[in-house]
């Protein structure tokens, strides 16, 4: 109990380095996990773009005659969107 060290008040009311905190949380993460995770995104955004715009092409006919303001370019962007996003996270994921 003697060899613990109390920190001090001025290295206590000063912000821990964010780079530093981050470099020592990523030290736990194995390659399987990263691969495993990364696959797991990029199969869903796979999945996300192809169902999503077979599904859109599906329904074309009722979004048509819908006259939303919502029209199928911007429903295939938020689909193109989604699954850049989830593609995204599987890339950072595997590599960063």
């Amino acid at each position: 109990m003697a060899n613990d060290k109390i920190p001090t008040v001025g290295k206590l009311d000063k912000p821990e380095d964010l780079k530093g905190l981050l470099k020592q949380d990523r030290g736990e993460d194995c390659m399987p996990c990263r691969i495993v995770g990364g696959g797991a995104f990029l199969g869903l955004a796979a999945y996300s773009y192809f169902s999503g715009n077979w599904q859109l092409e599906q329904q074309r006919a009722k979004i048509l005659a819908s006259k939303s303001m919502f029209g199928m370019r911007s429903r295939k962007l938020g689909i193109a969107a989604t699954s850049m996003g989830l593609a995204w996270l599987g890339i950072w994921r595997l590599f960063l």
